[in-house]
């Protein structure tokens, strides 16, 4: 697996984590990081994984309003918890990383949604997230 993949994969669970538990992106990944230096089993978390869960944290509010606004008959809070933690990492990714092209950003997530959601889950991301594709130059905003 490549190492962006990893890291996607990483950020993932940690946002799948702090949605469980009901805390922020941040404590969950200063606790990883706080892990992986103080116990060798434990993988160190890498720049990108990093990079992603604090660009998601900068912009959480506006990613949920937008899968909000554009998850056909879901609610945000109905909706499984790794698909919508998948859509919010996606929608970061390709919304706010520019250096990660469209199709990469998408195509990750729904690798993602194959390995750890339903059946359903793939092509809902990617409908999802394919609209989000259309609207960017739009969605940028504050």
């Amino acid at each position: 697996m490549a190492a962006r993949s990893k890291a996607r994969k990483r950020a993932f669970q940690i946002l799948f984590e702090a949605d469980q538990r009901g805390i922020t992106v941040q404590n969950v990944l200063a606790d990883w990081i706080r892990h992986s230096r103080s116990d060798d089993r434990q993988p160190p978390v890498n720049e990108y994984t990093m990079q992603l869960v604090e660009g998601y944290a900068e912009h959480v509010a506006r990613i949920d309003e937008l899968i909000a606004t554009y998850a056909v008959d879901w609610d945000l809070d109905r909706m499984p918890v790794a698909d919508r933690n998948i859509v919010r990492l996606g929608a970061y990714e390709l919304i706010w990383e520019d250096g990660t092209p469209d199709a990469v950003a998408i195509d990750e997530a729904v690798q993602l949604a194959k390995e750890f959601s339903t059946d359903d889950s793939p092509a809902f991301v990617n409908g999802l997230l394919g609209r989000f594709k259309e609207l960017k130059p739009s969605l940028r905003r504050a």
